[in-house]
C-alpha cells in the first residue's frame, strides 16, 4: 500500500504461450485447461509484462520457462528444499527444524507457568519466537517435505497434509490477528520420514 492506503500491485500473472490462439507465443495444440494451467503462468512486473507480450519473439517460451525454472530453484534454496534421494537425508535435513520448534514450545509455549503472568513478557516473547523462528522453520518444512513428496508413505503424506493446515492455521492466528482455534501440531510429524 502507498501512504494513502491505495494498493500498490507490483506483479502480475503472465502466460508463457497465450491464453488465446491470437496471443503472444499461441500455441493452438494447448487445450484451455493447459493455456490456465500453473506451468504456463510466470509471475512479471507490470512493465515486463507489458515488454514480453509486445516482443514475443526477443522473448521465446523457452526463455520465459528458463526464468521461471531459475526462479523456483531460488526459491527452493532460501527455503532449504533440496531434492534427496533417500529418506534418511531427507530425515537429516528436517530433524533440525523439528528438534529446534520443540524446544522453543518447551521453554517459551503459551503453555508455560510465566505466560499466566501479564507481567512477565513472555507472552512477547512466545510471538517474538513464533514469529521470528517457528513459523520460517515450519516453511522450511513444508518446503523439504513437498520437495520430497515420492520418498514419503501415505500416511507420512496425510501429516505432511495435517502440517500445511497447522501452518496456515498459525500463521492467520501470529500474523493475520485471525483469532480463531486453529489446528493442533501433528504429532506424527516427530516420526516423518524415520524407518
Amino acid at each position: 500500500m502507498d501512504a494513502a492506503g491505495t494498493n500498490i500491485h507490483i506483479a502480475e500473472l503472465a502466460h508463457v504461450f497465450a491464453a488465446n490462439d491470437g496471443g503472444p507465443r499461441a500455441d493452438p495444440n494447448l487445450t484451455e485447461e493447459e493455456r490456465g494451467a500453473f506451468e504456463n503462468l510466470i509471475v512479471l512486473c507490470a512493465n515486463c509484462h507489458t515488454m514480453v507480450d509486445k516482443a514475443p519473439d526477443a522473448f521465446p517460451d523457452d526463455m520465459m520457462l528458463g526464468w521461471k525454472r531459475d526462479h523456483a530453484k531460488k526459491l527452493r534454496g532460501l527455503f532449504g528444499a533440496a531434492k534427496f534421494d533417500d529418506r534418511s537425508s531427507a530425515r537429516k535435513a528436517v530433524d533440525p527444524l523439528l528438534t529446534e520448534n520443540r524446544s522453543i514450545f518447551d521453554r517459551y509455549g503459551p503453555h508455560i507457568d510465566a505466560a499466566r503472568n501479564p507481567e512477565s513478557g513472555a507472552a512477547e516473547q512466545w510471538k517474538r519466537k513464533m514469529l521470528t523462528r517457528i513459523l520460517p522453520n515450519n516453511r522450511r518444512l513444508l518446503a523439504i517435505l513437498d520437495a520430497n513428496r515420492d520418498l514419503l508413505r501415505d500416511d507420512e503424506r496425510a501429516t505432511l497434509e495435517l502440517l500445511r493446515q497447522h501452518i496456515d492455521d498459525l500463521e492467520a492466528f501470529h500474523i493475520a490477528g485471525i483469532r480463531e482455534d486453529g489446528s493442533r501440531f501433528p504429532n506424527e510429524l516427530t516420526n516423518i520420514l524415520k524407518d
